[in-house]
Parts: structure tokens; sequence; C-alpha cells
């Protein structure tokens, strides 16, 4: 693999989707976990999404020998007290095996909540970890975000996770319900990437 391969710590086909389209301009090739044969899988065990995002990083990219990138992300909803924030994609346990488990799971516990106080936001901690900087890896980090309302019922067939029932009041639509090309203007993701891509243009 060339130096500029840049390895994308994701076996989720949806996100790599979004990253081809975000450093669509990077100058060298994008390959996820699975292309690149890297077969262990790294126990999110931080208790914050940058703790979690600078481990995947440095972990992968010492497994690989790659320039890495990676991301923890999740929903933080006000009126849950944070909740399901660092836990999103693992919300409710072994109770909810599917997105769309979580996404009910979440409904019930907002049933009560009124619009107004129903607010969230999304937030991506992004880090990126380059193997030949020599000694053992370290992380450069960036966050990105986007603010939105939990609706009541899930709409949209684009995007994934809380995507479906991420309500954008500028655009009057889910989060799922945008293309993927206007979702790639807007999400937290998006902004960390924004962000991320001066950094790998430095490296």
């Amino acid at each position: 693999m060339s130096a500029r391969t840049l390895l994308v710590a994701t076996r989720n086909p949806g996100k790599m989707r979004e990253y081809r389209q975000l450093l669509a301009d990077y100058p060298g090739q994008l390959i996820s976990l699975d292309d690149a044969g890297v077969p262990d899988e790294v126990e999110e065990t931080g208790d914050t999404f940058l703790a979690n995002a600078i481990l995947k990083a440095t972990t992968y990219s010492r497994l690989s020998g790659c320039l890495t990138i990676s991301d923890d992300s999740g929903l933080e909803v006000h009126a849950l007290g944070g909740a399901p924030g660092v836990y999103s994609a693992r919300y409710g346990g072994d109770a909810c095996e599917t997105d769309g488990d979580r996404v009910d799971l979440l409904l019930h516990n907002l049933s009560d909540i009124p619009w107004e106080r129903r607010i969230a936001r999304f937030r991506c901690f992004t880090a990126i970890a380059d193997p030949h900087a020599g000694g053992e890896p370290s992380a450069s980090t960036v966050v990105g975000s986007i603010a939105g309302v939990i609706q009541y019922q899930p709409e949209g067939e684009h995007g994934f996770g809380y995507d479906p029932v991420f309500y954008l009041p500028s655009y009057a639509a889910t989060m799922a319900q945008l293309p993927l090309e206007a979702k790639n203007q807007v999400s937290h993701r998006a902004d960390a990437a924004r962000k991320a891509r001066r950094i790998l243009a430095a490296l």
C-alpha cells in the first residue's frame, strides 16, 4: 500500500460511503478495515468519544502500518441528560440488536417529553494517527457537531443510526431525508472532516 493510503477505521459501509465523499479530494486511496485485511476489533473502552477515537486511530494505525482516521460519534439528548452519548451504538445493550431497536428505545424514553424539550446534538470526534511519525503512534484530533430535535416518528430512507428521527429545522427534514450530498455538507461528521482535511494536508 502507498504511503498516502488512508485507512478509515470502520467496517460500516454507510460510514465508508460518507468518508469517500467527504474526503474526495484526498490525494491517495481510502480503504476500510476489511479492505486492509485487519481482522482485529478494537474494543471501545473509553468513557468519552474522544478517548475512543484516539484509541481506534492509534491501534489500527499500528496494526496496519497505514495513516489512519477514526471517529467516535453519537447522539446527545438534553432531556435524557446527554444519553445515549458515548453508548449510542450500544444503547439498550443486548436488548437492542439493530438501529431500529435503538431508535424505538430512544422514542420510548422521550414519549412524555414535549417538542420544545426534545433538543439534541450529534457530535463527532475524529482522530488521525500516523504510524511513520516515529515512536508510538499519537493522534491529532478535531470535533464536529450539529444541533437538531428528536421527532416523534422515523422518516427518511438515507443515512443510518438515529438519522431518521434527527430533525433539522432549517431543512424541515430529518437527517435521513437528506440526500447524501446534502447531509455531507451539514452533518457532524462533515464538520469534523473539514477540519481533518487540514491535518491530512499537513501530513
